[in-house]
């Protein structure tokens, strides 16, 4: 134990000096590149890892090891911390990955208006202040036949907004069945009770009726709360008012209906052998006063909570204070007009990554598989194509599935060849089955093909110790 602590405190005495570090040819072109701070904290980064290696019974690196160990610290604290990963999860909508990826055209559109100034709040016509809202609301009333509408920064601040303006101090009534929690461990009861309004809940778990909201109204009620029940989904003995039955005993009563989409959709998505989700106009047609949703998921724009209905609702809603505090920027302004103009154009299902991947078919997955899986094998990669099934993910249609072809990559550590791939640039993720690592072709871009291919190599490489 002595030599041991001897030879520690030898090895750590021979450790070069920060300055010595820094004054190398190396570390001082890359120090000139990223900052002579950021140089300093990466060489004394590298040091302390150093002198606990030493301290472990560790020999004491060289000093090409140490200068070459700082840029590799120097270089990843540029990068920042937030990275583009190539998703090969099959989860088409992932939460923890960005959620739905943009369109060429949105992504164009945010970088016009960042690029310079624009006329956000400012009509060139009239040549005074305008509003930014209008760059979005004309196309959500066209899309979705609503009177009015507008945009908060996600559907959880629409849905506060919406009661905090309509509810605060009265009663909202919803059905027990839904009483959500969405993703974060938000529940809809916090949502509510953080907006003023007081609960009042109707009916069961799993079955309620109209005659439960009509008991339940009364002369401190300001409206009736529909949840659609996006992330779960109930089945067997079940009941639940259809909206236009709501619709009409609300307004009978004279009270407005809100019907909180969730992710919403303007597309059908049985057309692509999913369960068929309702859509943002079928509740605009059933009389829903106010109808939100989100924008960065079965819509495929930027994160945004989309409200729209009657223009008498949304103009309280515009006039209250916590609109200002829940505005999106210019930049998802501009995404989103784009993308709304792809489904104004018929083009949604070629021109948003979502539901471009949502209508891919089996075979020109398959084609994409093959010839990833043929390049790795020509690489020294063991890889075959195999059946599985994407998700869309993103609290949408839960349960289920798209028939999907993947890449497999069988070899004896899945999980080293995961984090190779996590800590690889880009970073990609998939996911392992059965002692397989599976890439799933749905999710990944087409433009993205080769750099897959090229990052499971070097990542195979790292595994094997090359």
């Amino acid at each position: 134990m002595a030599d041991q602590a001897a030879n520690s405190t030898d090895g750590r005495r021979r450790l070069p000096s920060v300055d010595r570090l820094l004054a190398t040819e190396a570390l001082a072109t890359a120090g000139a590149e990223h900052g002579r701070s950021q140089a300093v904290d990466a060489a004394r980064a590298s040091l302390t890892a150093a002198r606990e290696r030493v301290a472990a019974g560790d020999p004491a690196p060289a000093l090409d090891d140490l200068v070459a160990d700082a840029i590799v610290r120097l270089r990843a604290a540029g990068r920042g911390t937030l990275h583009p990963v190539i998703n090969a999860t099959g989860v088409i909508i992932h939460t923890n990955l960005g959620r739905a990826p943009l369109s060429r055209a949105a992504r164009q559109a945010m970088e016009a208006v960042a690029a310079g100034y624009s006329n956000l709040e400012y009509d060139l016509a009239a040549g005074e202040r305008g509003s930014r809202y209008l760059h979005a609301e004309a196309l959500l009333c066209k899309l979705t036949g609503a009177e009015a509408a507008l945009v908060v920064n996600n559907n959880a601040g629409a849905v506060l907004l919406a009661l905090a303006a309509l509810a605060h101090g009265r009663e909202v009534v919803i059905s027990r069945g839904q009483l959500v929690e969405i993703g974060g461990g938000f529940r809809i009861p916090d949502v509510l009770r953080q907006s003023g309004a007081r609960l009042v809940e109707v009916g069961t778990t799993n079955r309620t009726h109209l005659r439960d909201f009509q008991r339940a109204i009364g002369p401190e009620t300001a409206l009736l709360l529909r949840v659609h029940t996006s992330n779960f989904r109930q089945i067997g003995f079940v009941t639940e008012v259809a909206l236009a039955d709501m619709v009409a005993l609300a307004h009978g009563a004279g009270l407005p209906v809100v019907d909180d989409l969730g992710s919403g959709t303007l597309l059908d998505t049985a057309r692509y052998g999913l369960a068929g989700e309702p859509t943002v106009q079928m509740s605009v047609a059933a009389g829903a006063d106010l109808v939100t949703f989100s924008g960065d998921k079965l819509l495929g724009g930027p994160q945004a909570g989309l409200i729209v209905g009657r223009a008498a609702w949304v103009a309280k809603l515009r006039e209250h204070p916590l609109t200002r505090a829940l505005r999106v920027d210019k930049s998802t302004l501009a995404a989103l007009q784009a993308t709304l103009l792809h489904y104004l154009r018929g083009e949604a299902e070629v021109a948003v990554p979502v539901w471009r991947m949502l209508s891919a078919t089996v075979e020109a997955l398959d084609a994409r598989a093959t010839a990833l899986a043929a390049q790795l094998c020509a690489r020294g990669v063991p890889a075959t194509v195999v059946d599985a099934a994407s998700t869309v993910g993103g609290g949408s249609l839960p349960g289920e599935t798209l028939p999907t072809r993947a890449v497999a990559l069988t070899i004896s550590s899945p999980d080293a060849l995961a984090a190779a791939l996590r800590g690889g640039q880009p970073p990609v993720v998939g996911r392992i089955v059965e002692d397989n690592l599976l890439l799933d072709v749905r999710t990944v871009q087409p433009d993205e093909d080769q750099m897959l291919m090229e990052a499971v190599v070097m990542a195979a490489r790292i595994t094997a110790g090359d």
